[in-house]
């Protein structure tokens, strides 16, 4: 077999082993594999382990070789929960949060997410690829080789939601980070049904939903589960009604009020639940039951300054499989550092360092359904794979808020050099 790239003298994070989420104390279990050498044919992982290479393998002038000495090799990192496709920004909101004006005031001045969505509505097709493809040229360089790009700024505009998810669709084939698409038409209550939330809710199950999965625009259906937005029985039945569809039910529960989402999200089969820092026990228990993914986002606690955050360690104890990511989005994180959330995740959510790995590889790909084919380095995976310019895992960790990223390489080939 002949190889195309090969990667020699590296202290590898392999996360080999079962093709699924990990949880509990096979959370801090990573692999580690010093000296290795890892092999790439064509797009896929062809030999792990030391050298020399087995003899079925095959070497040239053609191959390329990274001394990968002294550095971090690990899977490529994947950013689970982001809201990629939007137009506009909100930095004109950022001396109102400094000066103490609360969000609902911020709201009812035009705000917050009412800014967001006109300024998605009126952005062309172009402008809105254009501006997420940027965001995705940034996440790639540290080290992130797929993305969860949801909808949900049309708030009601169904033709806003369905240009969110053709942009996204569009970039999943342009650009060398894959995107996997969520519909998220229930992010919000729109204002002509604020006095008849349930003939909003047959709206999109009658309607959008239908569409959606007849022009394959996503593969999971995002409820926001929370008080004044989508009660529990409303967001089950949206959930329901998209999986009878074939879309797979993800969950914004539990952000700001103990509502029951991380329970809904256990009842209703949920691949994940996100959020979750008012998560109750009994919902950790049913997380835990059921073996969903909880994707948590610390940058989001960190910079909406509310002292709150999920509880990582009981869920970890009790034994739920936890992803980290950025929640990128241009209100409550606007950040696309997929590495300080990293970093994050270790100083507030208590983490350790191997937890926090396992949650931006196997068990992110885990959280989006693809933990089949990538989120760790094993024979028969996507080479996709990330060189970080540290000696250890805990450095990366350790050393905050800067780009650690050497090189990265996407489906055997290298995309990113520093």
């Amino acid at each position: 077999m002949k190889i195309n790239l090969l990667i020699e003298n590296a202290k590898a994070i392999t996360m080999a082993g079962e093709k699924a989420a990990r949880w509990g104390q096979a959370q801090g279990e990573v692999g580690y594999l010093e000296g290795a050498t890892i092999a790439l044919a064509g797009d896929r992982i062809a030999y792990v382990g030391k050298s020399p290479l087995p003899e079925e393998f095959s070497v040239d002038e053609d191959t390329i070789k990274i001394d990968a000495r002294g550095k971090l090799v690990t899977p490529g990192l994947i950013d689970a929960h982001t809201h990629l496709v939007h137009g506009g920004s909100r930095e004109h909101e950022f001396k109102l949060k400094l000066e103490g004006v609360d969000y609902l005031d911020i709201l009812a001045q035009g705000g917050g997410i009412h800014s967001t969505v006109k300024a998605t509505r009126e952005a062309s097709f172009e402008v809105l690829y254009d501006k997420a493809k940027k965001s995705l040229d940034i996440m790639l360089g540290f080290g992130v080789t797929t993305v969860e790009a949801k909808s949900g700024y049309g708030i009601g505009d169904f033709a806003t939601e369905i240009k969110q998810m053709e942009v996204a669709k569009r970039l999943d084939q342009d650009h060398v980070v894959d995107l996997v698409s969520t519909f998220m038409g229930a992010h919000a209550v729109p204002k002509d049904y604020a006095d008849r939330p349930d003939d909003f809710v047959d709206v999109l199950i009658e309607e959008m939903l239908p569409y959606v999965v007849e022009n394959k625009l996503a593969d999971f259906n995002d409820v926001f589960c929370e008080e004044g937005v989508f009660t529990v029985d409303q967001s089950r039945r949206i959930l329901l009604a998209g999986k009878e569809l074939g879309l797979l039910p993800k969950v914004h529960a539990d952000e700001i009020v103990q509502l029951g989402g991380g329970e809904l999200a256990a009842e209703v089969g949920a691949i994940s639940a996100e959020h979750l820092m008012a998560v109750s026990d009994q919902g950790i228990e049913d997380l835990a039951e059921k073996k969903v993914v909880a994707v948590l986002l610390p940058g989001t606690s960190f910079n909406m300054q509310k002292n709150v955050a999920a509880p990582a360690r009981k869920m970890i104890e009790k034994g739920v499989p936890i992803a980290i990511s950025t929640d990128y989005n241009p209100g409550s994180c606007p950040s696309e550092n997929l590495q300080f959330m990293m970093s994050l995740a270790s100083l507030m959510l208590k983490m350790t360092p191997e937890e926090v790995i396992t949650a931006v590889t196997i068990n992110a790909a885990a959280a989006i359904g693809r933990q089949e084919d990538r989120g760790s380095i094993e024979v028969g995976k996507k080479a996709d794979i990330a060189i970080f310019d540290v000696a250890s895992l805990e450095y990366m960790l350790y050393h905050f808020g800067i780009n650690h990223t050497d090189t990265v390489i996407k489906n055997g080939k290298i995309v990113y050099r520093k």
